[in-house]
């Protein structure tokens, strides 16, 4: 198993696409559910090709964020690793910060209504 300082400086930031597949295996997932879990969740702004998916669930799981649940039916189903989860956790905690600085330093909403 790779030690998780060497995957926290692999992936945080992390990508959105590796954010939202990451994010979607809040319960076991197969490729296309995930696919369908995030077109839902980002109400279709963000469309991931299953080559996309494919490819990243492949780079997680050989670096531990990710493990293969089961197979049913020529389905592979993901599920988060500790790893995964400390992961995504460092990073929805780097969002936030980013987050409350926008609010903070970003100006009035106002300012960028004309934008």
């Amino acid at each position: 198993m790779l030690n998780p300082e060497k995957v926290l400086k692999k992936y945080v930031p992390m990508t959105e696409t590796a954010f939202y597949i990451l994010l979607s295996l809040d319960e076991p997932r197969h490729g296309y559910g995930i696919v369908k879990h995030v077109e839902k969740i980002t109400k279709a702004r963000l469309l991931l090709g299953s080559g996309t998916v494919y490819g990243t669930l492949t780079k997680m799981q050989k670096d531990g964020m990710i493990t293969v649940f089961a197979d049913e039916e020529r389905k592979t189903v993901y599920e988060r690793t500790d790893i995964g989860m400390l992961i995504l956790a460092t990073e929805i905690n780097r969002l936030k910060e980013l987050h409350e600085n926008a609010i903070k330093y970003g100006g009035d909403e106002d300012d960028h209504q004309n934008i």
